[in-house]
């Protein structure tokens, strides 16, 4: 039995004994395939505020086995540059990834997938979570999107090499794929700003999305919907703490540096310190859904790139809290709000949150859908 191998069943019942593996159809593919075919010769991990690349030639065997099986997103690119072709650290934002295998696992349990299911799977990315699905479904029915050409050449050659062979597609994951319609599940490894109208033509009446709906402050909600025979998906958020890369059509714009303006001034009624808060966080975003949330030195900044509207806070001196604001939109108003609704509630977690999608119209609520409610972005 190879050290892989071994790895590979440490690595199943370690997610097992976390409560992460609680369905017994999905250990055989974690057992099964061996991850280290699917990260190549080099992968980024952080150094400081940058990403530094680790070959595999720089470790022994072992080590890079132990390293590569271990419950850990590993970055393979950065802003389109491979671990392989960097030269030493770099910045930048995180454009690929093999996600840690118990996000895998928890998204495909989340989806409910059952035998014989037709899935598409948008973000193909190395194409480790693609082995898993064709491991447990077979090659026939998992279809897979990527849109970066390189990454998805890279993933083809990684799932022949595993013994697989899914359909592929290279192309925008928010077109979804028609060819293989009607899918029984659809399952995105990278977090969307909305909830693309095709995704919802091509699923059967009863198929679910999983994915998480994220923002440009980074909140992010792990979301199961349902469609029904009218055309609605509807579902409530999860608990977890789950994060992906934004859709690149969905990425923030790029920004000029944040100067302050001082604007006008007042009191805050809400602590930014709420923001540090993962469900608080995704409330603010509902909130001003246009803004980018900036770290400042002793508090945050809100800026909406588009209006040129900004909002930022600072210690009053007193224990509290005062707000800038500047621009057409009242960006920290709009997230007071928010959270003022969000506490009236009692402060739920994400649980307490579901959405309600049509082709026309896509809704958060809190409580039930005559609660407060906010529209994702169009």
């Amino acid at each position: 039995m190879t050290n892989s191998t071994l790895l590979r069943q440490d690595l199943a019942r370690e997610l097992a004994a976390r409560g992460l593996l609680t369905d017994p159809a999905w250990r055989p593919a974690v057992e099964a395939v061996p991850r280290e075919l699917f990260l190549g010769d080099a992968v980024f991990r952080p150094h400081g505020t940058r990403w530094e690349p680790v070959r595999r030639e720089q470790l022994d065997d072992d080590e890079w086995l132990r390293m590569v099986h271990s419950d850990t997103t590993w970055v393979t690119q950065v802003d389109g540059i491979g671990a392989r072709e960097a030269t030493g650290p770099v910045s930048g934002r995180p454009t690929s990834s093999s996600t840690l295998p118990s996000l895998v696992v928890r998204m495909l349990e989340l989806a409910d997938v059952q035998d014989g299911d037709r899935v598409l799977e948008i973000g193909t990315g190395t194409g480790y979570s693609t082995a898993v699905l064709c491991h447990r479904l077979g090659d026939e029915t998992v279809y897979s999107v990527e849109c970066d050409e390189e990454a998805a050449a890279a993933a083809a050659q990684h799932l022949r090499a595993a013994g697989c062979s899914p359909h592929l597609v290279v192309g925008d994951g928010l077109r979804g794929h028609q060819d293989g319609a009607d899918y029984d599940t659809l399952i995105a490894t990278c977090a969307v700003r909305t909830i693309p109208p095709s995704w919802l033509w091509q699923l059967r009446d009863g198929g679910s999305i999983t994915t998480t709906i994220s923002g440009w402050m980074l909140g992010s909600g792990l979301i199961r919907l349902v469609l029904d025979e009218e055309g609605v998906a509807r579902g409530r958020f999860a608990a977890d703490p789950v994060s992906y890369m934004l859709a690149r059509p969905h990425e923030r714009p790029p920004r000029p540096t944040f100067y302050a303006h001082p604007g006008s001034t007042r009191e805050a009624r809400v602590s930014p310190d709420l923001l540090d808060d993962w469900t608080g966080l995704f409330v603010a975003q509902l909130g001003a859904p246009s803004a980018e949330l900036v770290r400042i030195a002793e508090g945050v900044a809100l800026i909406d790139v588009a209006s040129g509207s900004q909002a930022w806070t600072e210690p009053d001196g007193n224990g509290g809290w005062r707000v800038h604001q500047d621009g057409p939109l009242r960006l920290w108003d709009q997230v007071e709000d928010a959270l003022d609704a969000w506490q009236k509630a009692g402060s739920p977690d994400q649980t307490a949150f579901g959405t309600t999608i049509t082709e026309w119209d896509q809704v958060v609520w809190l409580g039930d859908p005559e609660g407060p409610r906010w529209r994702l972005p169009t």
